[in-house]
């Protein structure tokens, strides 16, 4: 029988900014930006599992590649019965193949989309009756909590697709101290980090052939319009994504395509032909230099694995 997935709401914190807030301070700011975690509602998400099935994409085969070859190293380190986290768990493939290595007790999968965190853990209850499931539907990025009946005992994070690349570095330092407190003493942290390469692979993959990324970038505007209010036309603007090779990222912007204004949350904001909202930093390191990171971050590297062609790397980091 299929167990039912235990779902906890940690997205309402009256503390916390809004949507609107986060649109009304990144439209204000200069240069202008709106945050990435707003690319994921419903039709977001579903973009998202589309790019990541384009040719030029190399990010998701990849790291599926290595976690399928490295699964039962995986499974040796994290060690029986633990609790697996997953962080931005989106529609779950990846996990299956650590879920069928490690076996574990009990699966957490966090993310801020409700819908398609609903979706995908009750598929994962499904298909794998024998495992406790449990979905927190929370913003990871700002704070999280694991659920008191799920606190105690050895526990993995998956933190998969290098999304600690949306971090500029400092961040994703703060970051990562912040979720190895949150981990019992013991546990361990498998994350995947892309690397540093030739700029024309990393272009390639934020722009590709079949404008997938462009309507995921896009769509961010869309959300405004419907969830907002926002007075604004999509048709205004262009997908814009380069390599900032100074800061060692891919940068992802919405460029206007001449002098308009938006109307939101009562306030008019004039955007000139050129001007753009920078939506996403998708950062890049050495492994080396990651490694320094989640040192300073209280972690100690353990493991790690690439692909052959060296595009992609998968880190096992463990609390100390």
């Amino acid at each position: 029988m299929t167990q039912a997935v235990r779902f906890y709401d940690q997205h309402l914190d009256d503390a916390s900014p809004s949507f609107l807030d986060d649109v009304m301070a990144g439209l204000s700011a200069r240069p202008r930006a709106l945050s990435p975690k707003y690319f994921y509602d419903r039709r977001g998400s579903a973009l998202f599992e589309r790019i990541c099935t384009q040719p030029e994409y190399y990010l998701t085969r990849t790291e599926e590649r290595i976690l399928a070859a490295a699964a039962a190293e995986i499974a040796e380190l994290a060690g029986p019965e633990s609790l697996l986290v997953e962080l931005g768990s989106g529609a779950s493939r990846k996990v299956r193949l650590l879920l069928e290595a490690m076996q574990p007790a009990r699966y957490l999968g966090v993310d801020i989309s409700r819908e398609f965190l609903l979706e995908s853990t009750r598929r994962l209850a499904a298909d794998y009756p024998w495992l406790e499931v449990h979905a927190v539907w929370a913003d990871f990025s700002r704070r999280l909590s694991l659920p008191r009946d799920l606190s105690g005992g050895r526990a993995v994070a998956f933190f998969p697709g290098s999304s600690i690349g949306n971090f500029e570095p400092a961040a994703a330092e703060a970051f990562l101290a912040g979720l190895h407190r949150l981990l019992p003493t013991g546990s361990g942290l498998l994350i995947g980090v892309d690397l540093v390469k030739h700029h024309d692979i990393l272009e390639a993959a934020y722009n590709d052939a079949a404008g997938v990324t462009a309507d995921f970038n896009l769509n961010l505007l869309q959300r405004l319009r419907d969830e907002l209010g926002a007075e604004l036309d999509p048709r205004g603007f262009r997908h814009l994504a380069f390599y900032h090779a100074a800061a060692s990222r891919i940068e992802m912007h919405l460029e206007s395509l001449r002098d308009q204004t938006i109307h939101v949350g009562g306030r008019d904001f004039m955007l000139s032909a050129g001007e753009t909202l920078h939506t996403e930093n998708s950062c890049k390191y050495s492994i080396d230099g990651f490694q320094a990171l989640a040192q300073r971050a209280g972690y100690a590297p353990t493991a790690v694995w690439t692909d052959p062609q060296a595009l992609f790397s998968v880190h096992y980091l463990s609390c100390l």
